[in-house]
């Protein structure tokens, strides 16, 4: 019998990686981890369809059963794109997107790199103008490589994102503790003033 993080891979392995968190989990990998202890079912993925669902259900011995409608329907393979007159540079879309698919700048256009999109439209509910839609995908499908690029980018991203939380946590653990030794030297020093002015009236 496969151990759990084997299962878990083979699991995530079948998913698409399109991190749309349509099942209900943070992503693909959740989602994957949720189903291998048995506290999700195999339908839950809009993106895999029932395509998907046998996989899993064929993977994991499991009856066949339809895709759970509250997640969502599998739809035609769709794409993000943001209207250029409207952006107006928030950024909130590129911090919403899970795999790095939107380039810009604060206050200057963004754009969707298509190849990279997923279609998650997890960009668009972010958007205080209301500049991005969803387009038909040049792609006639969305491949294994296509997941498989999505899995790294949206890696990749994530440990970029621990990395700049551990340096945040860094740099405020340098900055509390120089603050820390500031305060302990003013107290040194407010002291050594105090017993110098009782020195000198007690000289008088």
């Amino acid at each position: 019998m496969a151990s759990m993080s084997t299962l878990v891979g083979q699991i995530d392995a079948i998913l698409p990686q399109t991190q749309c968190r349509k099942c209900g989990y943070a992503g693909c990998k959740p989602y994957a981890k949720a189903i291998a202890a048995g506290e999700a079912e195999i339908n839950q993925c809009p993106p895999g369809g029932e395509t998907g669902i046998h996989k899993l259900a064929a993977l994991l011995g499991r009856e066949f059963m339809p895709l759970n409608p509250g997640c969502g329907v599998k739809e035609p393979m769709e794409i993000a794109a943001v209207d250029e007159q409207t952006c107006i540079g928030c950024t909130l879309c590129i911090d919403a997107c899970p795999v790095d698919a939107i380039i810009g700048a604060s206050k200057q256009m963004h754009t969707i790199i298509a190849a990279y999109c997923t279609g998650c439209e997890l960009c668009i509910p972010v958007c205080p103008v209301d500049c991005i839609s969803m387009i038909q995908s040049a792609r006639p499908v969305w491949s294994k490589q296509d997941a498989d690029a999505a899995r790294e980018r949206f890696g990749i991203r994530n440990l970029r994102i621990q990395r700049e939380q551990q340096e945040r946590q860094r740099k405020l653990a340098q900055k509390t503790l120089v603050a820390m030794q500031g305060r302990k030297q003013d107290a040194i020093q407010r002291a050594l003033e105090r017993a110098s002015a009782r020195r000198g009236s007690l000289q008088k």
